[in-house]
């Protein structure tokens, strides 16, 4: 490979880097929903998976039947933390196409 053309692929792989890292940034921003029971329990996550909030409805809370909440709020943290995975798979998987690099997103 001659210099010029490896220098040229140095700032692609720059450039595509840099658009890694604010993709990545932008994910942190965005805000999945999750929710179980019909909406009665909705979990909010950012794209980096991190939680930023639990909703409960007042009428599903029952202190006779906490099984029932605790299941709820554990089905809603999975369906949101399960979309944030999608959403990243779609996002990140568009500087993977074509490519085969194990353990990448």
């Amino acid at each position: 490979m001659r210099g010029g053309n490896m220098q040229n692929m140095m700032k692609q792989m720059q450039k595509m880097q840099k658009k890694m890292a604010e993709a990545q940034e932008e994910l942190g921003e965005k805000k999945i929903e999750g929710t179980a029971g019909g909406g009665m329990v909705t979990v909010i996550v950012t794209g980096h998976k991190e939680i930023v909030d639990v909703i409960i409805k007042p009428e599903v809370v029952d202190p006779d039947d906490i099984d029932m909440l605790q299941d709820l709020v554990l089905a809603a943290t999975n369906d949101a933390l399960k979309k944030a995975e999608e959403l990243t798979n779609q996002t990140m998987g568009q500087f993977t196409k074509g490519m085969n690099i194990p353990g990448m997103f």
